[in-house]
């Protein structure tokens, strides 16, 4: 029997984009938890225990600069990779957004099969011993 799916929590406001990218995400296999804020964000890494975040920075109430920040600060998540999905491309806004401790950066409209790269790319190894 195969390993679990890998677990993605995917944080975007917008719910057409968010429903694309969770059923883009699904088609190729992946477990999919959504948040369209960074409240949802707390409760469902708590809960889902992510192997990967997936951010977007335009979001109500807190931006996901700051969320990425807290995510990181915490002992029992830093380790959690997060990507940052956004619709901002100016250069200084990706340097913000790996200074605040992204390990990656996609910028929309996104091209899918760098997107499935990037994901790729930061997930952890799966553990080839039992527990």
């Amino acid at each position: 029997m195969s390993a679990a799916a890998p677990k993605i929590l995917l944080v975007e406001d917008n719910p057409d984009v968010r429903d694309f990218l969770k059923a883009t995400l699904e088609s190729d296999g992946f477990q999919v938890f959504t948040a369209a804020n960074g409240i949802k964000l707390i409760s469902n890494i708590r809960i889902e225990k992510p192997d990967l975040i997936l951010l977007d920075i335009e979001l109500p109430w807190v931006d996901g600069f700051e969320l990425c920040k807290a995510v990181k600060a915490h002992p029992d998540y830093r380790r959690i990779p997060i990507i940052f999905v956004s619709v901002r491309t100016r250069e200084e806004d990706i340097r913000a957004g790996m200074a605040c401790g992204a390990d990656d950066y996609i910028t929309k409209p996104i091209d899918i099969d760098h997107f499935f790269r990037t994901i790729r790319k930061h997930l952890p190894v799966a553990q080839g011993t039992p527990a």
